[in-house]
């Protein structure tokens, strides 16, 4: 039974205007329907806008000091309060803030990165390839970090805070690594893959183009979670005078600052510690929210 030409035509331009949604779109809807995932967005977005335009608001920069205001609470003045020194407390806690900020995001893309392409080329080539690779990774995950970053302090000064960044993503890919490479190991077995080996397509090419896009959940999860783990590690080695050197400014080197005088001017450590809190909790339920928006069983979650 045929249809007549023109209800042909009317069910092929309904058709047309059908379109399946998406991968991310799909993500982007489960993500923003849960009540974490938009407390995560809105809170994250917040803070980068605080901390890169924020500074624009006030009249006080970093390096300023108010000889008239030391140890100052806030007040009209100075939003913050003021440290001993008449520095603004709001500027060199945007300052930290953007400091820490950018560590954690470019240690997490730099982290994920090497894991991904660590774990997937282990997983594909096998051999000696996938020894030697597990070997370096073992090795890195018995090596004390916190000791080996903390001899290096004295490297990261202004100039180089850049090297502290790779250091430290040099320690957090190992694990995602293994996870990486075992599920290469089965995406490798997929028809499509085959097809292109027996194409002869190149290896490299069909890691970059297959096997790493697969594990795109995986891995954006991962960078996202990463970013709240460089965040903590990068505060506790400021805090013990490791991590960024003066005169660079991070939560960190604010929150061990600020703890000495935390009991009789308390502005000088809250805001920091409240800055760190926040951030950590917004990475971590946008982290959280995007596992499950990931999870094809989590479109009913609210």
């Amino acid at each position: 039974m045929t249809l007549p030409e023109e209800e042909f035509a009317e069910v092929q331009a309904e058709a047309e205007h059908v379109r399946v949604p998406s991968r991310a779109r799909t993500v982007a809807g489960r993500f923003f329907r849960t009540r974490q995932g938009r407390l995560g967005f809105a809170l994250l977005a917040s803070l980068f806008l605080l901390a890169f335009l924020g500074p624009l608001a006030s009249p006080w920069a970093v390096t300023d000091m108010d000889f008239s205001a030391f140890m100052q609470p806030p007040s009209a003045g100075h939003w913050f309060g003021t440290l001993q020194t008449g520095t603004d407390v709001y500027a060199v806690t945007l300052r930290g803030a953007q400091k820490s900020l950018l560590v954690g995001l470019l240690v997490a893309v730099l982290s994920t990165g090497v894991a991904a392409v660590a774990g997937s080329f282990a997983g594909y080539f096998l051999g000696w390839t996938d020894r030697t690779i597990m070997w370096v990774a073992d090795l890195l995950l018995v090596l004390p970090a916190f000791l080996i970053l903390a001899i290096m302090s004295p490297l990261f000064t202004s100039g180089r805070w850049l090297l502290f960044v790779v250091m430290l993503a040099l320690f957090l890919w190992m694990v995602t690594s293994k996870i990486v490479r075992g599920m290469t190991r089965s995406i490798k077995e997929r028809e499509y893959i085959k097809a292109a080996r027996f194409m002869g397509v190149p290896s490299w090419i069909i890691i970059f183009r297959h096997v790493i896009p697969n594990l795109a959940s995986l891995l954006i999860v991962d960078a996202t979670l990463n970013v709240s783990a460089a965040i903590l590690t990068e505060t506790s080695l400021s805090y013990f005078g490791f991590g960024i050197q003066p005169p660079d400014v991070s939560l960190g080197g604010l929150i061990a600052d600020g703890s000495k005088t935390a009991l009789y001017a308390p502005w000088t450590f809250w805001f920091a510690a409240g800055g760190l809190i926040i951030t950590v909790l917004s990475v971590n339920l946008v982290g959280d929210s995007l596992r499950d928006a990931f999870d094809p069983g989590a479109g009913g979650r609210a």
